[in-house]
């Protein structure tokens, strides 16, 4: 174990020889090594000496003349104090080291006097100057991962990559059972969800964020209007590059993402975050009558529900709806976007999920869930659901304008368009006869062309 004293340092000169030096007898060379042998031997002796005398110091708590003035701390050496704690009076981080203490300020002053030449990056850290530099600009990657072929710049970045393959989350958090593969998402739990601080504000709203690319994606989204990033594929345009390259897993197929505990797998994590809870943890935290593995879908059954809010409307025929995202695929009907394309037919939906019904009745010819009253067969457990109300006589969509009732929510959609919605969207290029459903103005049409 090496140890620390203070006091003039001994240097040792080594030299290597092969047998006597030259010009020098046997009898005084041996002579020579018995005097230098004892000459060490002495200094072996004043170092113990000299240190056993330092732990006597150590040992006597009275004698610690040097103190310091900012605490009750006191030691024997005047050199300890110089080594003695910095602590941050923002937030009680302690070191040994003043420059240390220095580069922690600059989390809490914000200062970052590390400037990157090449573009606007700027840092608090040297280290991460040049980490940056040689991940951005010098385009050097040598670190390569073996199981997906990524590469990084530095090993530090790589290392981070490999715990996408292990699973390892090695950052647990103290105050709930959450745990990250990364230091950086552990600090970002914490701040989103025990501190409860967004110190991040938006100057144009009342919009606040706990991290600042937040904030950022905010203000590109809500305020400026700007989506400088597009999909060569179908002309998506995104405010964020990440943003884009989520989205063309939707053209590649590729999902990273995978189940650990079945073969499922998904282009986001936050996808993967919801597999996980519906499918596998069983939690339904979010509670109505109704309950739910996810505060937004909780969110949605309360609007669509409960609420009777719809503030997305489409403004080709007035649908209304409780959900942005039904708006978006509500819409595909009035452009005729199909992005959805059968790799066996050329048929192709808006939906995923009609994609997946046309798959199972047209090409699997799978037919699993079946009637025990007719011996109807179908692909879907949904439509055998909705079958068997021809027998039971179930009628579970309620008009809340009169007494009407329906077994499918669709024919209850059909009845509110026809009898309780004013605006009639479909009208005859013949006569003035309008309606709200495009299969009576079908209908309608045959009055003219005698069909």
């Amino acid at each position: 174990m090496a140890t620390s004293w203070h006091g003039s340092p001994i240097k040792v000169k080594q030299s290597s020889f092969d047998g006597s030096p030259a010009g020098v007898s046997q009898m005084d060379f041996d002579r020579t090594s018995s005097n230098t042998e004892n000459q060490t031997t002495d200094k072996k002796v004043n170092l113990i000496t000299k240190k056993v005398d330092l732990n006597s110091a150590s040992e006597h708590a009275e004698d610690k003349p040097h103190k310091c003035d900012r605490c009750d701390y006191s030691t024997p050496w005047g050199s300890s104090i110089d080594c003695h704690p910095y602590m941050c009076g923002q937030c009680g981080y302690r070191t040994v080291n003043k420059g240390h203490l220095s580069k922690h300020m600059r989390i809490h002053t914000g200062e970052k006097p590390y400037k990157c030449d090449q573009c606007d990056y700027s840092t608090a850290e040297k280290g991460n100057l040049i980490r940056h530099i040689t991940a951005k600009h010098n385009g050097d990657k040598p670190y390569m991962c073996g199981e997906c072929g990524y590469r990084a710049a530095i090993w530090s970045t790589l290392s981070q990559h490999i715990r996408t393959h292990t699973g390892e989350k090695p950052y647990k958090c103290d105050q709930c059972d959450y745990s990250a593969a990364q230091k950086g998402t552990l600090d970002k739990h914490i701040a989103a969800t025990h501190s409860g601080e967004k110190p991040y504000k938006c100057d144009q709203c009342d919009y606040s964020a706990v991290q600042k690319v937040l904030l950022a994606n905010h203000i590109a989204a809500k305020h400026t209007g700007e989506k400088p990033y597009m999909c060569g594929e179908c002309g998506h345009r995104t405010t964020h590059k990440s943003m884009l390259l989520i989205h063309m897993r939707t053209h590649t197929g590729e999902k990273p993402y995978k189940c650990d505990q079945c073969d499922y797998s998904a282009a986001q994590k936050s996808t993967l975050d919801y597999h996980m809870t519906a499918k596998h943890t069983g939690k339904k935290p979010y509670k109505c009558d109704y309950s739910a593995a996810q505060k937004a879908t909780l969110d949605n059954h309360t609007a669509a529900k409960h609420t009777g809010e719809k503030p997305y409307m489409c403004g080709e025929c007035g649908f209304r709806t409780a959900q942005k995202s039904q708006l978006s695929r509500h819409m595909r009907i009035h452009i005729g976007e199909k992005p959805y394309k059968c790799d066996q037919c050329n048929y192709s939906a808006a939906q995923k999920s009609t994609l997946d019904h046309h798959m199972a009745a047209k090409h699997t010819g799978d037919k699993p869930y079946m009637c025990g009253e007719c011996g109807y067969g179908t692909a879907h457990r949904a439509n055998l659901s909705k079958h068997m109300r021809t027998h039971t006589g179930e009628k579970p969509y309620a008009c809340d304008q009169c007494d009407y009732s329906a077994a499918q929510k669709n024919t209850l959609d059909y009845h509110m368009k026809a009898k309780h919605t004013v605006y009639k969207s479909y009208m005859c290029g013949e006569c003035e006869f309008r309606t709200a459903r495009k299969s009576n103005l079908s209908k309608h049409m045959r009055t003219h062309t005698s069909e």
